[in-house]
C-alpha cells in the first residue's frame, strides 16, 4: 500500500509540473502574438504616415524678350541754373522780376541806390581833366627847356665855346631832363585818373543788376528798401533756370549696380507729382567721383529730360528705371525654378529601419553615401545653375546657364528645355 501510494504522488507532481509549463508556454505564446500586433499597428502607421502623397507646383517654360532694369532715385535740376547776386552794396531801391517771371539776357532785375557812386564817377572825371592839364603844363615846360638849351649850343658854337659857361649849359640839359620825366609822369597820371574812372563808371553800372542769361526766376531773396553788403560775399538777390523744357535727372547709383551703367542707355522715371505718368530720359553722363551716405556708396548719373508741357520742376524726386540689357526671343523660366531645391527622400524609410532594426535581428545595412543627390543644391554661383522638371512622378534635375534676370524672370540657355515645359517651382504636401 505504501508503495502504491508512493508512486501515486509522484505521478501526480509530474503531472502538476507539466500542466504548469504548458501554462507558461501558452502566456510566453500570447504575448509575442500580442507584441507583433502592436508592431505590425506602429508600423502600419508609420507607413500611413510617410507615405502622404506630396504634389509639385509648376510653371511653364516661355520664350519672348527680357529687359534688365537698374532702379535709382535722384532730384530734377534745370541744365543750367544761375545764382545773381550783386558786387555793390547798397539800398535796393527797385526790383522788376518776381517768381516765375520769365527773363532775357541783359533784361535789368534790380536797382541799387546809385548816389554815392554818380558822386564817385564826377570825382574821377575831374581828376582825369587835372591830370591831362598837368600834362599839358608839362609839354610846355619840356618845350621851353628844350629850346633854351638849344639857345646854349648856338651862343657857345659862335663865341668859340666861351658863352655860356660849361655850367650854364649843364644845367640846361638836366632841366630838359627833368622836364621830359615830368611829361612822362603826367602821362601816367592821366592814365591813373581815366582807370579810376572807368573803375567808378563800373561801379555805379553794377548798381542795375542785369540778368545774366535768359531764362525763369526760381526765386527771389531780397525785397526792396533792404540793404545788401558785398563786403565779404556776394548776397543772392534771384535764382534763374535756363530754358526749363530741357532739364536733367540727377540719381544714385549702388556701387553693386554702376558696372552696367553707361552713357547712352535710355531709361524711364516717374515724379510723385504725376504717378501714373512715365517720363523718358536718357544718360548722358556717369560720374567716376564716389558718393558715400550713412556707408553706402552710390555714383553720380546725369540724365537729360525734355520737357516741353513744363510738367517738371526743379527740385523734383523721381525714382529711374534705366535700361541696361534688352534680350529678345530667349528662353525664360520663373526664378522660382531656379530657387527650389527638392527635399532630401526617405527620411521616413529610415527611421522605421532603424526602429525594426532595434526590434527584429536581420542582416547588417549598407552604409549610407555622405550625401543625397536629392540634398544637393543649385549651383547659382555665377553662369551655372539648374531647374527641376518631373519625370515618372520624381524631380529630375536639368541644367541652365544663366543669362541676365529682372528680379522675375531669367533668361537661360539649355539644349534640354523648350518652351511650354513645366519646371517645379514648389513642393505641396497633399495630405488632409
Amino acid at each position: 500500500m505504501l508503495d502504491g501510494n508512493t508512486i501515486t504522488v509522484e505521478k501526480t507532481m509530474e503531472q502538476v509540473a507539466a500542466s504548469t509549463g504548458r501554462k507558461r508556454r501558452r502566456a510566453w505564446l500570447v504575448g509575442a502574438v500580442l507584441l507583433l500586433l502592436i508592431l505590425a499597428a506602429a508600423l502600419a502607421a508609420g507607413l500611413r504616415r510617410d507615405s502622404s502623397p506630396v504634389g509639385f507646383q509648376t510653371q511653364p517654360v516661355q520664350t519672348g524678350n527680357l529687359t534688365v532694369t537698374v532702379s535709382a532715385t535722384g532730384n530734377l535740376e534745370a541744365t543750367n541754373q544761375v545764382e545773381v547776386g550783386s558786387e555793390m552794396s547798397g539800398i535796393i531801391t527797385r526790383m522788376t522780376a518776381d517768381y516765375n517771371d520769365t527773363v532775357t539776357a541783359r533784361q535789368p532785375l534790380a536797382y541799387l541806390d546809385n548816389v554815392k557812386y554818380k558822386a564817385a564817377v564826377v570825382r574821377s572825371r575831374a581828376e582825369v581833366a587835372a591830370a591831362q592839364a598837368n600834362y599839358q603844363e608839362a609839354l610846355a615846360t619840356r618845350d621851353a627847356a628844350a629850346k633854351q638849351l638849344q639857345r646854349y649850343r648856338k651862343t657857345r658854337e659862335l663865341t668859340n665855346g666861351k658863352l655860356p659857361s660849361l655850367d650854364d649849359l649843364e644845367q640846361a640839359e638836366a632841366e630838359l631832363d627833368r622836364s621830359k620825366a615830368a611829361v612822362a609822369s603826367a602821362a601816367a597820371a592821366i592814365e591813373v585818373a581815366q582807370a579810376n574812372l572807368q573803375s567808378d563808371a563800373a561801379d555805379l553800372e553794377k548798381t542795375v543788376i542785369y540778368a545774366p542769361i535768359s531764362g525763369v526766376v526760381l526765386s527771389r531773396n531780397v525785397e526792396p528798401g533792404q540793404t545788401v553788403a558785398a563786403s565779404l560775399e556776394a548776397p543772392v538777390l534771384y535764382v534763374l533756370a535756363e530754358d526749363l523744357r530741357r532739364m536733367e535727372l540727377q540719381v544714385d547709383v549702388d556701387e553693386a549696380d554702376v558696372g552696367q551703367v553707361r552713357e547712352g542707355q535710355a531709361a524711364t522715371f516717374t515724379v510723385d507729382a504725376y504717378p501714373d505718368r512715365t517720363f523718358e530720359a536718357q544718360i548722358t553722363q556717369v560720374r567716376y567721383g564716389a558718393e558715400t551716405t550713412d556707408g553706402v556708396v552710390t555714383y553720380k548719373a546725369v540724365l537729360k529730360v525734355d520737357n516741353p508741357d513744363l510738367l517738371l520742376r526743379p527740385g523734383m524726386t523721381a525714382t529711374a528705371d534705366i535700361t541696361v540689357q534688352n534680350i529678345a526671343n530667349t528662353l525664360l523660366v520663373p526664378n522660382a525654378a531656379l530657387r527650389f531645391t527638392p527635399a532630401a527622400p526617405a527620411a521616413g524609410a529610415a527611421k522605421r529601419q532603424g526602429l525594426l532594426s532595434s526590434l527584429l535581428p536581420g542582416p547588417p545595412h549598407r552604409r549610407r553615401a555622405k550625401k543625397s543627390a536629392g540634398t544637393e543644391t543649385a549651383n547659382t554661383s555665377g553662369k551655372q545653375a539648374r531647374v527641376w522638371m518631373l519625370e515618372d512622378d520624381r524631380p529630375r534635375p536639368v541644367p541652365v546657364d544663366i543669362i541676365a534676370t529682372d528680379g522675375a524672370l531669367t533668361a537661360v540657355r539649355s539644349a534640354n528645355l523648350q518652351p511650354g515645359m513645366e519646371l517645379i517651382v514648389n513642393a505641396l504636401n497633399t495630405q488632409k
